[in-house]
């Protein structure tokens, strides 16, 4: 079967990528995904903000915008899955091309801008699944809307019964203007109103942690200032992050220039510093979950050593396909028995 799926994902990349995931996200709701072993990993577990993972794997943001393929990719092998970004109403994203692989550099640059199907359908999906294994809910802003932050309350009420926790993503680089949510009194409204309205979720329908997406392009003070933001309105970790605007200089790719943000292999260094200065900043008042770059167990450590409680990866699988997540699972335990860890905790609190 891994054989196969090797096979599938060589003939994917070879379709325009747009066209390759429609058809990949086709095959895992008819149930052609990989299926992991069951085994317990009791090494990759880890308690998160009240949820208990099985492991610390967690499938990003941005495979899944629909919240079509969230119980295949847990049967993947995923410690739990994140899926979005949704924004209240339907809309088509930017116009294409959007999309580029840059397979000399293991990497993606995308310029989709939310292209998602709405916030009813998601919820109907979310609410016909099963409630087995952790679904988070990713939850962002429509292009056009008068009242932004309006629309992260919007998602997060609508949703709150159906998913297991939430992300409020401020971070693409692809809606004009998102990123702004991310300083000054644009974060500390945004960052009350979220506190608010959880509030009086919480009295109605019990607790789900919230999460906050940032991007990788910070400089200290602003990674600082949104630290403490964060704590001081109650968030439970702070996802770090999504993809970059800048261009390391030793990319070969000629997509390198394309406009958007950069995933995959060339983000690891970056996302994994910056990462790094969340947990000076943070002093363990917070979670933080690491994303950006990661293809190998190798990777997840690194990550987890520089104080990730937890990790995320999308863009490896375009290149090495979904069965993935289990060698970096299978690689990630022979770490940490090599260095005498015996839990994701030890290793991600170690010095």
């Amino acid at each position: 079967m891994s054989l196969m799926h090797g096979v599938a994902t060589r003939a994917l990349r070879r379709l325009d990528p747009e066209m390759a995931h429609r058809l990949t996200i086709a095959a895992l709701k008819a149930g052609l995904g990989p299926k992991a072993p069951r085994t317990p990993t009791p090494d990759l577990a880890v308690d998160l903000a009240g949820l208990r993972l099985p492991n610390a794997i967690g499938l990003a943001a941005g495979f899944d915008k629909n919240a079509e393929t969230a119980d295949a990719m847990l049967a993947a092998g995923f410690g739990f899955v994140e899926c979005g970004t949704v924004t209240p109403l339907p809309q088509p994203g930017n116009p294409t091309p959007r999309l580029f692989r840059l397979t000399e550099d293991r990497g993606v640059i995308n310029r989709l801008g939310f292209n998602n199907g709405g916030l009813e359908p998601y919820a109907a999906r979310l609410a016909a699944r099963p409630r087995q294994g952790v679904v988070g809910a990713n939850i962002g802003a429509n292009k056009d809307a008068a009242d932004r932050i309006g629309d992260y309350v919007t998602g997060l009420t609508r949703l709150w019964p159906l998913a297991d926790y939430f992300t409020a993503n401020i971070s693409s680089p692809n809606t004009p203007g998102l990123r702004d949510l991310q300083a000054g009194d644009a974060l500390q409204e945004l960052l009350g109103r979220i506190a608010e309205t959880r509030r009086g979720l919480e009295k109605q329908g019990g607790r789900r942690p919230v999460f906050l997406k940032v991007a990788p392009d910070l400089k200290l003070v602003e990674i600082e200032q949104i630290t403490e933001a964060a704590i001081a309105h109650g968030l439970d970790a702070l996802i770090v992050g999504n993809t970059t605007l800048s261009r390391p200089a030793r990319l070969l790719s000629p997509h390198a220039m394309e406009t958007g943000g950069l995933s995959g292999a060339p983000l690891m260094d970056l996302s994994t510093r910056v990462l790094g200065l969340f947990r000076q900043a943070a002093r363990g008042r917070i979670a933080l979950i690491g994303v950006g770059g990661i293809a190998s167990g190798a990777d997840a450590y690194a990550k987890i050593r520089a104080g990730a409680s937890a990790v995320q990866l999308y863009t490896a699988m375009i290149y090495q396909g979904p069965g993935l997540v289990v060698r970096i699972k299978h690689d990630l335990s022979r770490r940490l028995r090599a260095d005498g860890f015996t839990s994701i905790a030890e290793a991600a609190a170690a010095t």
